[in-house]
């Protein structure tokens, strides 16, 4: 099976393959739409990318004293040294460039061959220039990050024209201790980068990187972590075990994780069954089959609560909104919190997570939040975040079609007037 994350299949003539994705490329920016041979991940990255011109450069919002306090202090500056061990060679051989970014698609550094970097400095390759989607477009660091997966992005395949002479390779970095995006590492250079050594290199360069953090973190105890988000049924991962629990078990747990201070039994009752079905009998033996589930040492009673610290996703994705952050947030949600219970308290968290996440991504009227924002269950039919999207798009946009067009048939579902729709469109 050929991998997706590879630009080119084994064969494939280069030049050819050029024609082919750079007449999609027109196309799309004509009509919108992405014809001929043209890779998922790249078609789903022009579509993010649609708002941008063509023809813009990245922009530059660090430099000088700003920048180096700011690199100064990432996490990745202490893996600077292995960078330069593993892909110095790459860095100083006049055919290719060595960056690395922060988890907002911001370069933080840019090495190679004095006179391959004077050409990149051209398109603003460099320090302190912003190279999420958002800001430059289908590229392989910004797309490794919005999908968080490794990725080549070949020539063509690039949404801005000035970039569509470089091929490059990127692996997204992960804090070993939270699982969080720190950034990614890229290689730039040529056509002939377009092969499977290129992305395995980045690959192995980045699962280093992990590894030397991990190495050069303090020791932690084992924090059991708990994902609910997108899923009917909840995971526990705890002492190397993976705990698939049923949906009432799924319930009780996340409402435990949600009040660590402890809930009596008539408090969970109603969090679980509502003012009109109280079941204590019922809800004691739930929670003792949760205790034998989850172990002793981990379930207390008198109140119900957690002994123990535990993570959980939809906890990340409010402390990432906390710290305002909604792009972390984003990439953190792969759908509502345990979307098929109609446990009261959860559907109240639910709403509540939910809420807050799509409160900040109407608040930052970000066109590429709005995008990922519309395209998550919760957002898949929500009209106002549509009709913002609308607006937020440039005319000519290719994707602004798209967003009027479901912004008006889902007017029409929810049986809006005409002009109700207009207005909140701002027409």
């Amino acid at each position: 099976m050929t991998d997706p994350w590879l630009a080119l299949e084994f064969g494939a003539d280069p030049a050819e393959r050029i024609a082919q994705v750079g007449a999609a490329h027109e196309a799309f920016l004509t009509a919108g739409t992405a014809t001929g041979r043209v890779r998922d991940v790249v078609r789903r990255s022009w579509e993010r990318s649609a708002r941008l011109d063509p023809e813009t450069t990245a922009p530059v919002d660090l430099t000088d004293d700003a920048l180096e306090t700011y690199r100064a202090a990432h996490p990745l500056a202490r893996v600077l040294p292995l960078f330069r061990d593993l892909l110095g060679g790459i860095a100083q051989d006049g055919a290719h460039l060595m960056a690395v970014c922060d988890a907002g698609g911001r370069l933080l550094w840019v090495e190679g061959h004095p006179g391959v970097l004077r050409h990149a400095e051209r398109m603003n390759f460099v320090p302190g220039a912003r190279w999420d989607e958002a800001h430059a477009g289908t590229n392989a660091p910004g797309t490794a990050l919005a999908v968080d997966h490794s990725v080549q992005i070949f020539a063509t395949e690039h949404f801005v024209r000035p970039v569509q002479r470089w091929t490059c390779a990127a692996a997204p970095i992960h804090d070993p201790g939270t699982g969080l995006l720190l950034g990614a590492v890229d290689i730039t250079g040529g056509d002939h980068l377009a092969n499977p050594q290129s992305l395995a290199l980045v690959r192995a360069t980045a699962r280093a990187a992990e590894a030397f953090l991990a190495a050069a973190a303090p020791a932690a105890p084992d924090v059991p972590h708990v994902a609910a988000l997108g899923r009917d049924e909840a995971e526990l991962r705890v002492g190397g075990r993976r705990i698939r629990l049923g949906r009432r078990h799924s319930e009780l747990l996340v409402l435990l994780v949600q009040h660590p201070e402890g809930r009596t039994g008539e408090q969970l009752g109603l969090d679980l069954y509502g003012d009109d079905r109280l079941h204590p009998v019922t809800l004691r033996a739930e929670l003792s089959r949760l205790r034998r589930a989850l172990g002793d040492e981990l379930l207390d009673s008198r109140p119900y609560r957690l002994r123990a610290p535990v993570r959980a996703d939809f906890r990340t994705v409010t402390e990432l909104l906390e710290r305002g952050d909604p792009a972390a947030a984003l990439r953190a949600y792969p759908g509502p919190l345990l979307p098929g219970s109609d446990a009261p308290g959860v559907a109240r968290l639910r709403r509540l997570v939910d809420g807050q996440l799509r409160a900040a991504v109407l608040a930052g009227a970000d066109p590429g939040l709005l995008a990922a924002w519309t395209a998550t269950a919760a957002g898949a039919d929500d009209l106002v975040a549509w009709q913002a999207l609308a607006r937020a798009l440039p005319p000519g946009a290719p994707r602004r079609p798209l967003a009027v067009a479901r912004a008006r048939q889902l007017a029409e579902e929810y049986a809006l007037p005409r002009a109700t729709f207009l207005q909140r469109r701002g027409n």
